[in-house]
């Protein structure tokens, strides 16, 4: 009788054991979904705004954009024939 009674103690335990693994995991598992997910919309965000700097580079690097810049900024303007010297060697 004190074999039957220690096996179905140790069955209780494995059973309790095995219901307590099982709760972990699964606590586990949630854990693990909650941060991929939060992950994944830190990944979105950065995506976007990786676009609209790659849009915005564009735009600022636009030949009329330069041209802009250069003539307001800088006072640049294109050379007047008299102003072009041509070397020889």
């Amino acid at each position: 009788m004190s074999l039957r009674v220690f096996l179905f103690a140790l069955m209780i335990a494995a059973v309790l054991g095995s219901g307590i693994a099982v709760v972990y995991a699964r606590q586990q598992h949630r854990q693990a979904y909650v941060e991929l997910t939060r992950l994944e919309r830190a990944r979105d965000e950065l995506n976007i705004e990786f676009s609209r700097l790659q849009l915005e580079q564009a735009t600022w690097s636009e030949t009329n954009r330069i041209e802009q810049v250069a003539t307001e900024r800088l006072g640049m303007g294109f050379p007047q024939g008299s102003d072009v010297v041509v070397l020889t060697p």
